[in-house]
């Protein structure tokens, strides 16, 4: 019984998070990529916010401050893992996620496709790690905003499109590594963002 009560309540809360996420755009036309099938991607950490944090670099500075007094080094290796996880996780399911919504349509974005018309730029303005203790959990959340630029004109942004609270968390409730949730938000991002482009682009 306990359990399900458990279930239960992770259910409603996801159903909760699910309609707060909204996506729109906030500027500009997708009419001139209506006709393209391969796009360039890069990603923008220079402007997030991290929880209650103003700057990701307040928030890692007090995390490695707090980790380093309890076990020396310890602060270090978490900012490494903090930092790598970006293209090892949350690049990869953003990018896996965005692919298999847009493969219907014969559309395709990788950082691989240098030599795309366009480059679609994921702009992270706020990261919400969350937490997950046993008996209580928040899930992360992420907020983005996805610009549309020509590759060789990079300072042209042809639209934006803002999409927040992404939620991220394992179903079951296995979701104890911070990387791991924030991984999920991103994956999450992904699929809506596709979705969106396909209704509205392709």
């Amino acid at each position: 019984m306990k359990n399900i009560f458990i279930y239960l309540t992770f259910f409603l809360m996801s159903c909760g998070i699910a309609q707060a996420q909204k996506i729109t755009l906030e500027s500009g036309s997708l009419d001139a990529i209506k006709s393209e099938k391969a796009f360039n991607i890069a990603y923008d950490y220079s402007e997030v916010s991290v929880g209650k944090f103003k700057s990701e670099d307040d928030y890692i500075n007090k995390k490695v401050t707090d980790y380093n007094a309890k076990e020396p080094g310890r602060g270090d290796q978490w900012k490494e893992s903090w930092l790598s996880d970006r293209d090892a996780r949350y690049k990869v399911s953003f990018e896996k996620l965005m692919n298999k919504y847009l493969e219907g349509e014969g559309v395709s974005i990788s950082d691989e496709n240098t030599e795309a018309k366009y480059t679609f730029i994921l702009k992270t303005t706020f990261i919400e790690p969350g937490f997950n203790i046993h008996i209580t959990r928040k899930p992360a959340m992420v907020d983005v905003l996805l610009q549309l630029v020509e590759t060789a004109n990079p300072n042209k942004v042809l639209c934006e499109i803002k999409s927040i609270k992404n939620p991220g968390n394992s179903f079951g409730g296995y979701d104890y590594d911070t990387g791991v949730r924030i991984q999920e938000a991103y994956a999450k991002c992904g699929k809506e963002l596709a979705k969106f482009l396909v209704k509205k682009a392709f």
